[in-house]
């Protein structure tokens, strides 16, 4: 099993994401979480608004 990829623990994002390459995380960051989702168009898509999500790239599900 390989090491688990690092997500802020507020907004989701996984901090090795090219997205993301410049973001600071504000509430810390964690290795708990479950599930990946990949957000290609936020304004098309309706689980990046049900989400809060308004920036593509790819984020966990859930944080713990």
């Amino acid at each position: 099993m390989g090491v688990k990829r690092e997500v802020c623990k507020k907004t989701k994002k996984f901090l090795d994401d090219p997205n993301f390459k410049d973001f600071k995380p504000p509430a810390g960051t964690t290795t708990n979480w479950q599930g990946r989702i990949f957000i290609v168009n936020p304004e098309k898509s309706d689980i990046a608004k049900i989400m809060g999500l308004e920036e593509k790239g790819e984020y966990a599900i859930k944080v713990r």
